[in-house]
């Protein structure tokens, strides 16, 4: 069978899409063909509805499968239509929207099928029971729809990794994103989380397996890792195939989180390749003997989970407890190897006000780490947060509706006066942590800082256009002056430090 897969990145980071690639993998394993619609204007031109029909039509597929996080899923549900507009071809939706609510998939005409979980046995057997023409109702982890009624099937447990092919990297055009991501490629060494962070899918997806499958969460699974030979071998296979790679990116909920595991990958990665690599690493599974590890094996970039600075709203509404006296220690630890550090917050979330948005400023004004990236707040459906969000009253449906990524606005509502200040900090966040600087730009930044913080509506809204380039041309100014400070690098959510040559 001809199976094609939709991915609606649009308006939204380049990313590489694991789940299609080990899908198709598995597919291409057993016989079946498939092929890629990869909607990202940041890598093409995105196709008129005209000739996204043509492409399907040519490539009369037997099977449609798209793939989208809740952001995604007005463009997912756009383009199925369309496909139902002039074929009949089945589509199923996966990823995360349709894993938290297949049912809400369901209602809508256009979707036949929801993969709930991991999709690389689900989807193959919908392949192949579709093409055999046999009964389609009774797959574990795909809901569907019988006479207008949903059916839905339990979860299957949790795929066995060592028994997938290699991804499928000739499913993407891999080498223009390698080149749009500037040599940077991304990697997983594993699956699973075993933190239960509020405003993250994993503790859902773990109540799923764990109520549908009766065995306690120890029991599940669910954390597991590839071989460190099936990763080397991987590495391997993309130096080899593709060109002007210049660091790995390992995209681990937490690599850091088996030492073991981690000792030994540090002790043979320099054999495999001499890139650079980066990491994501909690501060509670962080130490000296890690850090040293990682500096001695060639990492670049460890990035931490930070969320908030206020102790308060990451105990009582994140569900990560630990400290700021914990987090300053992590980062002390990782710049006393020479690690370039990277820490993700959220802003405007629920039943925070001013004062804790302030306190993620201080907290990264003192930890400095080498960049920070940023977002906004979203509540996906059924997680706790989104819960949280609903009892408080928070939500802003339609604009929730309206919005493509979590980077750009909030569709929560706080009241004019901090939705105002949320955007402000949204766009202008580095000049509120260089004010905090120990040089001669404090004055600098603490005025802009004021200034931003004190206009009004109306003004804002004509100088938050103007932002970047006044960014852009002040860092350049602080550069040549030699100040460090904080500046805008790769996209509008993120800053680094101006001394930062990667």
């Amino acid at each position: 069978m001809k199976v094609l897969f939709i991915y609606p990145n649009i308006n939204s980071q380049v990313g590489f899409n694991f789940g299609l690639a080990f899908v198709s993998a598995m597919l291409k394993a057993h016989g079946h063909t498939t092929k890629l619609l990869n909607l990202n204007e940041k890598l093409d031109r995105l196709p008129a509805d005209e000739e996204i029909r043509t492409f399907i039509e040519d490539f009369k597929p037997g099977l449609v499968g798209i793939s989208a996080v809740t952001p995604q899923y007005r463009s997912a549900v756009k383009i199925a239509r369309l496909i139902k507009s002039f074929s009949n071809i089945p589509i199923v939706l996966g990823g995360v929207h349709a894993t938290l609510v297949p049912e809400e998939v369901l209602k809508e005409d256009c979707f036949d099928f929801a993969c709930v979980g991991e999709g690389e046995e689900a989807v193959l057997e919908l392949a192949e029971r579709l093409e055999k023409g046999q009964d389609t109702t009774t797959i574990a982890n795909i809901w569907t729809k019988k006479v207008g009624r949903v059916v839905p099937n339990n979860v299957r447990p949790f795929v066995n990794l060592s028994i997938l092919p290699r991804k499928d990297y000739l499913l993407f055009n891999m080498q223009k994103l390698i080149d749009t991501e500037d040599g940077w490629v991304r990697l997983m060494t594993s699956r699973g989380c075993p933190f239960r962070c509020t405003y993250c899918f994993n503790h859902r997806i773990v109540d799923r397996y764990r109520q549908e499958t009766g065995k306690p969460p120890s029991e599940l699974g669910y954390i597991r890792q590839h071989s460190l030979e099936e990763v080397f071998e991987e590495i391997e296979y993309l130096q080899s195939n593709y060109q002007r790679i210049r660091m790995f990116i390992f995209d681990d909920d937490v690599f850091t989180l088996d030492k073991d595991y981690l000792k030994e990958f540090c002790q043979h990665y320099r054999s495999v390749t001499q890139f650079p690599f980066v990491v994501n690493a909690h501060i509670r599974a962080f130490d000296e003997e890690r850090a040293r590890m990682l500096k001695e094996a060639g990492c670049a970039i460890v990035k931490f989970g930070i969320e908030s600075g206020s102790e308060r709203i990451r105990r009582e509404v994140l569900h990560r407890p630990m400290t700021n006296a914990e987090i300053e220690k992590a980062f002390g630890l990782a710049h006393k190897y020479g690690l370039h550090t990277s820490a993700f917050i959220m802003i405007g979330l629920p039943y925070e006000g001013k004062k804790e948005v302030m306190e993620t400023v201080e907290l990264l004004a003192r930890i400095r780490p080498g960049r920070f990236r940023w977002s906004i707040f979203y509540p996906f459906p059924r997680t706790e947060a989104y819960e949280l969000s609903l009892k408080g009253g928070y939500i802003d449906f339609e604009k929730m509706q309206s919005l493509e990524n979590f980077t750009e606005a909030s569709c929560l509502n706080f009241g004019q006066e901090h939705n105002l200040f949320i955007s402000k900090l949204q766009r202008t966040f580095p000049w509120f942590i260089n004010r905090y600087s120990s040089n001669s730009i404090v004055g600098l930044y603490s005025t802009l800082a004021k200034t931003i913080e004190d206009m009004p509506a109306e003004a804002w809204k004509d100088f938050s256009g103007k932002v970047s380039t006044i960014d852009r041309e002040l860092s350049i100014l602080l550069k040549k002056a030699h100040f460090k400070h904080y500046a805008f690098r790769y996209n509008s959510f993120t800053a680094v430090t101006s001394d930062w040559e990667g």
